[in-house]
């Protein structure tokens, strides 16, 4: 496993993702990848699986100080007065005393940012956790943020994969010291029939998705790419022991065009 620094957090390069993972199924699957070699798991309060991810972690026998464990704070819970709350409770869903990343999941005009980030500021000095960011933040909000934020802030976490240009995020993050944390990063699957990943993977005796994830982590990007399939997860995490040609990197960052987001915004807070 590769580590991504920034800010004092050291996060594991790939990590899984679990949106849209519940009850058994999560925590068998969370309980495998840690087995397989996984260090990294993200989750949030608006996946309501939070209580899944923690019993897959325990099964898994690994200390809890091995793993980087993410979760992200709902829009509705942005007031000072609700956000210590609400991450309270998702440590005892978690059942575990901090978390090592705590994300603002989504920008939202209802609450004043400096009266979030002071109360996400608040959470990681209590000992609630370790490292605080942002996720699904512009570059001008992350501007904001940084200057906001009486912490220092590790990441934004964004959609990103060959097919969405993420130039701007990934320098503001680079200039800022923030990493930034892939969500998406094989397009949900689409990377997998994508015959230009294909054909430079097969020079390297990898997969399309591979090809993808392992263009993400030259960037020195973090992905968590979502399975709920145990075959996939040792194929995610095998991207560590080939290296893509500078002519391979741009041939893939020329996939990107202006349809490319897949992410849903219906069912988000939206921001001015």
């Amino acid at each position: 496993m590769q580590f991504v620094e920034a800010n004092g957090a050291r996060i594991p390069a790939i990590g899984l993702g679990t949106w849209e993972l519940r009850g058994r199924t999560c925590a068998r699957v969370i309980e495998q990848a840690i087995k397989l070699g996984y260090r990294h798991i993200d989750t949030a309060q608006v996946y309501e699986n939070e209580r899944d991810v923690g019993e897959g972690i325990r099964a898994s026998h690994v200390p809890r100080n091995e793993i980087f464990v993410t979760t992200k704070i709902w829009t509705t819970h942005f007031a000072p007065h609700n956000l210590e709350r609400s991450v309270k409770e998702s440590l005892t869903r978690l059942r575990m005393s901090e978390v090592d990343l705590l994300l603002l999941h989504w920008p939202s005009s209802q609450v004043p940012l400096d009266e979030t980030l002071g109360a996400l500021a608040h959470a990681r000095r209590l000992g609630l956790t370790r490292h605080i960011g942002v996720s699904n933040f512009t570059v001008t909000l992350i501007e904001q943020a940084i200057a906001a934020c009486p912490e220092p802030l590790v990441c934004d976490q964004v959609e990103y994969h060959p097919y969405l240009d993420q130039a701007k995020v990934r320098t503001a993050c680079s200039d800022n010291g923030l990493a930034l944390v892939a969500y998406s990063p094989i397009a949900k699957g689409n990377v997998r029939g994508d015959d230009t990943l294909a054909a430079i993977g097969r020079a390297y005796g990898k997969s399309a998705a591979q090809v993808c994830l392992r263009w993400l982590v030259q960037q020195g990007a973090v992905a968590i790419p979502r399975t709920s399939k145990v075959e996939r997860l040792s194929e995610n995490i095998d991207v560590f022991d080939f290296m893509l040609s500078e002519h391979e990197m741009a041939t893939i960052s020329a996939l990107s065009r202006s349809d490319g987001r897949l992410t849903d915004y219906g069912f988000a807070p939206k921001w001015d």
